[in-house]
């Protein structure tokens, strides 16, 4: 994707990479958009960069992502809404869902509460905290969640085994 401008067309939640930490794009705001992977968009904005989920990427006039979920009517948590709003975000640098790479090792629901269990495809990957906040705020969209807890673990270590196959074919490691 070429770099390019834009003004932002009303004020857009935002999330500071690396760090994750939440914070807002103000409406009026030129931002450089430097990346589009999985839906979510990683721009410029004086001179720090932000990543911006793509449900919310209208604030800046772009393409929006729709996550949509059907609604039941017990007001439970359901696992298969889980997966799917994990089925959304993708590895900033691999265009490969979390659940396909492998990064989701439990989830777990008690009551409107979820918690996650999660690695990296390295411990000392920098987008750590970028793809915590992604999950909190994806998860947080299903019907019926109040809170999400992220716990990032390390043990085991991920390798490339724990992919499914579809997402070793995508990424070009079957031979």
């Amino acid at each position: 994707m070429e770099k390019r401008m834009v003004v932002a067309q009303q004020d857009c939640p935002a999330r500071a990479v690396p760090s994750g930490v939440p914070t807002t794009i103000p409406a009026g705001s030129f931002v450089t958009i430097n990346q589009a992977l999985g839906g979510n968009y990683t721009v410029t904005l004086n001179g720090n960069m932000v990543r911006v989920d793509g449900t919310d990427a209208a604030a800046l006039g772009l393409e929006t992502e729709a996550i949509e979920f059907e609604q039941r009517a017990d007001g439970k948590v359901h696992e298969d809404q889980v997966r799917q709003a994990l089925r959304t975000i993708f590895d900033p640098e691999i265009p490969i869902n979390l659940l396909d790479l492998g990064l989701i090792y439990g989830i777990d629901i008690d009551g409107q509460q979820v918690n996650i269990r999660m690695t990296l495809t390295a411990p000392t990957c920098g987008m750590g905290p970028v793809l915590v906040s992604d999950v909190k705020y994806r998860v947080a969209k299903v019907p019926n969640v109040e809170h999400v807890e992220v716990e990032l673990v390390f043990d085991p270590p991920w390798h490339k085994d724990m992919m499914t196959e579809e997402a070793q074919l995508e990424a070009g490691l079957f031979f």
